[in-house]
């Protein structure tokens, strides 16, 4: 176990390298003059220019600007934003948490709905609740996440009224920000009028962890679904028949516990497509996340923001894969050699 754990924290530095070799590098990608880019000063004298590239150590070897640019992001060091002028890293830490929030609402919300619906599947199967049920799934998984959310936009806020179009609270209540996520930050807050504060952020959230849910539930649905019929149609489960235990006793302690275990790996990959997703939702809700700070980012080529919003998210979907893979292993140890077996 211990021999497992230490390859995959070796596998997790060095992808966090590579990958903060390539976000080091892109700033020789965009296009044009890579001081320009990175310090989005034009028009400005030769002698200016040239203490520039001496500053960011453009007049040395690349690995001494790789080692430059790895020592100012542990300094806390990321640069500043063309568009706001602020720190690089105080607005990450700002809208990194909104987007953390939504994308873990959902997922919590996708388990309770996905896993239950697909163990009543898989004990239905070939029944017309296991059809019902998986066409529903297909619908859920093939519909374009940007279009489920102008739908529900439509229906729930423009013509029913019953929901906010937009937003992470209504602009009425001043919440000051502490941990960024906003029931908390509302709870910790001094206001008279928490309750209401708090009534306001989840009907602001309803709508854009809804549009997730459906999404995520359905492959969440579908990896438990077929997870579960594989486990009840192995041999050791007929064994358990044949020694005469219950239907009860059979489901219950061979069949549940090791359906799930093959798709506990399988979470953390969802919780990538899940942030993803959300980075879209959060630009139709006009939600306050990274998602929507870096789609503003793209659209003002604040390069030095797109490459730093690149690499948090991408470091926080290496963490939590490696993570999740790493406990399913302390789960059941036979399972990750299985997993690799298999592949």
């Amino acid at each position: 176990m211990l021999a497992h754990v230490i390859r995959k924290f070796n596998l997790l530095v060095l992808t966090l390298i590579v990958l903060s070799a390539f976000s080091f590098s892109l700033v020789y990608l965009f296009p044009g003059d890579p001081i320009v880019n990175l310090t989005g000063q034009r028009n400005i004298s030769q002698a200016h220019y040239d203490a520039l590239i001496q500053m960011h150590g453009f007049d040395k070897s690349y690995f001494h600007q790789y080692w430059y640019y790895m020592t100012n992001l542990f300094d806390g060091d990321w640069g500043y934003s063309f568009s706001s002028g602020l720190p690089l890293w105080q607005e990450i830490t700002q809208t990194f948490p909104a987007s953390i929030e939504l994308s873990s609402y959902a997922l919590v919300l996708s388990l309770l709905i996905g896993v239950p619906l697909g163990f009543l599947a898989g004990f239905q199967h070939h029944k017309p609740a296991d059809f019902g049920l998986l066409a529903a799934s297909v619908i859920g998984y093939s519909t374009p996440i940007f279009w489920l959310a102008l739908i529900l936009i439509l229906v729930f806020s423009l013509q029913l009224g019953w929901l906010p179009l937009s937003g992470r609270i209504n602009l009425l209540f001043d919440i000051p920000h502490q941990t960024g996520f906003i029931l908390i930050d509302i709870f910790l807050s001094d206001s008279l009028y928490k309750s209401a504060a708090a009534k306001s952020a989840l009907q602001h959230l309803i709508m854009p962890t809804l549009t997730l849910t459906i999404v995520t539930a359905a492959i969440i649905f579908r990896l438990t679904r077929r997870s579960l019929i594989d486990v009840m149609s192995s041999q050791y489960i007929q064994t358990a028949y044949t020694r005469g235990l219950s239907n009860f006793q059979v489901v219950m302690r061979h069949g549940v516990r090791n359906a799930l275990l093959p798709i506990v790996p399988l979470f953390g990959m969802q919780f990538a497509v899940l942030l993803t997703n959300a980075m879209i939702i959060e630009v139709v809700f006009s939600w306050p996340g990274i998602g929507n700070w870096l789609i503003q980012a793209i659209n003002q080529r604040d390069y030095p923001a797109i490459r730093a919003g690149m690499l948090a998210v991408s470091t926080l979907v290496i963490i939590v894969t490696v993570s999740t893979e790493l406990l399913a292993k302390l789960i059941n140890p036979e399972l990750v050699g299985k997993i690799h077996g298999k592949s």
